[in-house]
């Protein structure tokens, strides 16, 4: 399995006027992490384009626990527990905040194209191969699919999502 963390500051732009992060900046902080991700692997989504080949998303999808803030100080972990299969790789992500909750958790389905005619391509031969010293054989074994964990015990009842003068 290969994990890395993204440090990303929550911006007073970035929340709504309830104060929280509005939801659409997820899939923007789920791009930061991916692309920190491929660039400490020595992968550079620019190289990818001028080699002809895209990397789309084919699926989103995001679960709120608790509300992130302004100025919080977000640790965005993704995580890929498989290599990729065909021309598709699934992304993983935990949001925390600096108390070390979890905030947010998600997935993105990448799939990999060519520019020229945005037909799907197998995912290239140097990007498996930095991938692949993550990952055991029963890594490699079966189809692509999300793992979220199932709502915990202690998830937040709507009253997690009061400002802290509220409750």
């Amino acid at each position: 399995m290969y994990s890395h963390d993204t440090h990303i500051r929550v911006r007073y732009a970035e929340t709504d006027q309830m104060g929280y992060v509005y939801h659409g900046n997820y899939a923007a902080y789920f791009e930061v992490a991916r692309t920190e991700a491929f660039r400490q692997l020595g992968i550079r989504y620019k190289d990818l384009e001028a080699d002809g080949v895209g990397m789309p998303v084919g699926e989103l999808r995001t679960r709120f626990r608790r509300p992130a803030r302004y100025d919080d100080l977000l640790t965005v972990r993704l995580l890929l527990r498989q290599p990729g299969e065909g021309t598709r790789v699934l992304f993983e992500y935990e949001i925390y905040n600096e108390a070390n909750q979890l905030l947010t958790e998600g997935h993105t389905l990448m799939v990999f194209v060519s520019t020229a005619n945005g037909r799907p391509v197998p995912i290239p031969a140097d990007i498996q191969a930095k991938l692949a010293p993550f990952f055991t054989e029963d890594e490699t074994a079966g189809p692509i699919a999300p793992t979220l964990t199932k709502l915990p015990a202690d998830a937040p009842a709507p009253a997690a999502f009061l400002k802290d003068n509220e409750q």
